[in-house]
């Protein structure tokens, strides 16, 4: 079952759904917070209804406010980045890029996409939390490829600076991972 869990995680990776911001997290679990991982993809899933929302919202108005919309996918960006949501992430880029172009159609067909997108993360990362809570704590996570990635306190101060905007999401993914680094989680 511990195979069936890491070819799970593996498939994640390699089909694009997540990138090495998400090794960051689980580099963060431990025995003291076995759950720290999916604590925070719950957070980031509970903050995106609102966000979805909202642009949900924004794009069914008569004169799309460009600006606005920019601002909320930027948002919404930068918590799918936070946890890793590679596809997403991307979804979000062209979004805004249609944004900047001032392309209502563009926006409306991408922002499916992007519901598309998070559809099928969220779907595959329950079902894999699923599975991993059956078969209890594993060995340490290892990477799918060699690439470098940036250190835990960057990632904590890439966090706290990059979300501008506080969010219940962000204000609770700041504290667990504060109290994470300062656990000595990651020395």
């Amino acid at each position: 079952m511990h195979r069936q869990v890491a070819n799970v995680r593996k498939s994640l990776f390699d089909q694009g759904y997540l990138d090495e911001q998400f090794i960051q997290l689980e580099e963060l679990q431990d025995n003291s917070n076995p759950n720290f991982v999916e604590e925070v993809v719950t957070l980031f899933y509970r903050d995106s209804a609102r966000f979805l929302s909202n642009l949900d919202q924004a794009l069914e108005k008569r004169s799309l406010d460009f600006g606005k919309l920019d601002s909320l996918m930027h948002q919404f960006k930068s918590s799918s980045t936070s946890i890793g949501a590679k596809k997403v992430k991307s979804e979000c880029t062209q979004f805004r890029n249609y944004c900047n172009a001032r392309n209502a159609e563009g926006c409306k067909r991408t922002f499916q996409n992007v519901k598309k997108e998070y559809t099928i993360l969220r779907k595959k990362l329950e079902a894999y939390f699923q599975m991993s809570r059956q078969v209890g704590p594993t060995e340490t996570a290892c990477r799918p490829s060699s690439r470098l990635v940036m250190p835990i306190v960057p990632l904590y101060l890439y966090l706290f600076t990059s979300l501008k905007q506080q969010t219940s999401y962000t204000d609770d993914v700041l504290l667990l991972l504060h109290t994470a680094i300062n656990s000595g989680v990651t020395s």
